[in-house]
């Protein structure tokens, strides 16, 4: 890539991360009905084909927003498991007790969620029934953070793939669906992740 294109990309990456935490702003302070396609463009200073040219639809809009949420989440995920280097169980239960606490501090999931029983509730779906912003970018990310910093070189990709799904779905209820404290919930957790991942994992650990 010479110089100039590489400007250029490094131009609509700027552009593209300032309309998405434009959007996210207006969706944390008025809600998604607030949300255009012309006025995040105005606020960002482009065009509107501008933006549609770099996002689409404004439901590719909201997806890219839930897409860049999950991203943030799973670094800081990533970051937990590697206070607990040679323990996965342990890793694994901090990492969906990390999720469950930002979680129920993040402005914008709150923001979706308390618009339940309003007209604005695009971004629902899209958090909690779509499998592909979500549940399958959590699985794919987790999975290879998971195989990065343990190796598991005895469990094979597929059998830890299916592992890791089950920690991800009881999180992810757990958040949208939330029937008491997030300690409740993450002994809960930490108990199918023993049962699962520990009688598993016991004999390769022990090497």
């Amino acid at each position: 890539m010479n110089d100039a294109s590489k400007f250029r990309s490094e131009v609509r990456q700027v552009l593209r991360e300032r309309a998405l935490e434009t959007a996210r702003q207006l969706v944390c302070t008025e809600g998604w009905g607030a949300v255009s396609m012309s006025r995040v463009a105005r606020e960002v200073g482009i065009s509107r084909p501008v933006l549609y040219k770099e996002l689409g639809s404004k439901d590719s809009l909201a997806q890219a927003i839930i897409e860049r949420e999950v991203d943030i989440f799973m670094a800081g995920i990533a970051d937990t498991l590697t206070a607990y280097p040679a323990d996965p169980v342990t890793g694994l239960t901090a990492a969906s007790a990390y999720a469950l606490r930002n979680a129920a501090e993040n402005i914008l999931i709150k923001a979706v969620l308390s618009g339940r029983q309003a007209s604005d509730t695009v971004l629902l779906p899209v958090l909690v029934t779509e499998p592909g912003p979500v549940l399958i970018r959590a699985l794919d990310a987790l999975t290879d953070a998971v195989r990065r910093q343990y190796g598991l070189p005895a469990m094979n990709d597929a059998n830890l793939r299916s592992m890791v799904e089950i920690v991800v779905r009881m999180t992810l209820s757990h958040m949208f669906q939330p029937l008491g404290t997030v300690e409740h919930a993450v002994e809960q957790i930490a108990a199918v992740i023993a049962g699962i991942f520990g009688r598993t994992l016991a004999p390769i650990i022990a090497v």
